[in-house]
């Protein structure tokens, strides 16, 4: 994959498609190639072109020392996209990916021509601070937690109980999370940067045609955290979707695309 060096750090990144430029911003702690499955293909049979890369901190880009900042990550953003040589283009994100691109759109507004937002959240509370940081203790604590616990426990934060009763499901997601398990410094430090003071009022500012899309069952970013953020922009459109967790857009693929694909054909 190439890489690109911005904002003093290499990240990697792929451009698949042809058509109007689409940037996908990644959860905390999972690769770029989350998208792959369901995301990419759709979006690039839309006809789009389809850039997904991977946060500082996400293998293999480049993982330097904590802290990082939310304000970090939406530089390395921007200039990702004018290394790519684009004027604008449209951004959806889920999770920090999300708050990356809604704050994006704020401060570069010239950059982002239309944004959607999936699981997202502009203000926090104590106790999904404390869930972010015991997230990013345990990631650091490396082989001290038991691989099989660390994948319940994940699981338990990114799916609803519909999905984690379906045996198949659980099964696929338990090896792939003992097989690759959500450790190391990197990923904790993205934990720590959605940790952040409140940002709602700021997206009062952005100007873009805007999508939330929020998950019933997300523990979190809950569906509250998702409207505020659409009522905090002007003229933006919520939705919500039932019998999905925080990983909705994995858990109902088919909903998510439908939404981003004619969302995202109105606005362009």
């Amino acid at each position: 994959m190439p890489t690109a060096t911005v904002n003093g750090v290499h990240l990697s990144y792929r451009v698949q498609g042809q058509g109007t430029p689409l940037l996908l911003i990644g959860p905390a702690a999972s690769p770029a190639v989350v998208w792959d499955r369901h995301q990419v293909p759709d979006l690039v049979r839309a006809g789009f072109q389809v850039i997904t890369f991977d946060l500082r901190g996400s293998a293999p880009s480049e993982v330097p020392p904590g802290p990082y900042a939310l304000d970090d990550l939406v530089t390395d953003t921007a200039e990702l996209i004018r290394h790519l040589g684009l004027t604008s283009c449209l951004v959806a994100g889920v999770s920090i990916g999300a708050m990356i691109a809604q704050e994006l759109a704020r401060e570069h507004p010239e950059l982002v021509g239309a944004l959607a937002l999936m699981a997202t959240r502009g203000r926090s509370d104590v106790f999904h601070d404390a869930l972010a940081q015991g997230c990013a203790d345990a990631m650091r604590a490396g082989d001290v937690v038991p691989t099989g616990y660390s994948a319940v426990a994940t699981m338990c934060q990114l799916f609803a109980p519909e999905s984690l009763g379906n045996d198949k499901f659980a099964q696929d997601w338990l090896t792939t999370l003992s097989l690759f398990p959500q450790r190391g410094a990197g990923f904790a430090a993205q934990y720590e940067a959605t940790v952040t003071s409140d940002r709602l009022p700021g997206l009062r500012d952005i100007r873009c045609p805007s999508l939330v899309v929020a998950f019933a069952h997300d523990i979190v970013m809950p569906p509250a955290m998702g409207r505020a953020v659409a009522e905090a922009i002007p003229g933006c459109r919520f939705e919500l979707l039932e019998g999905c967790g925080h990983f909705g857009f994995l858990e109902r693929p088919e909903e998510v695309n439908r939404l981003l694909v004619e969302f995202f054909h109105s606005a362009a």
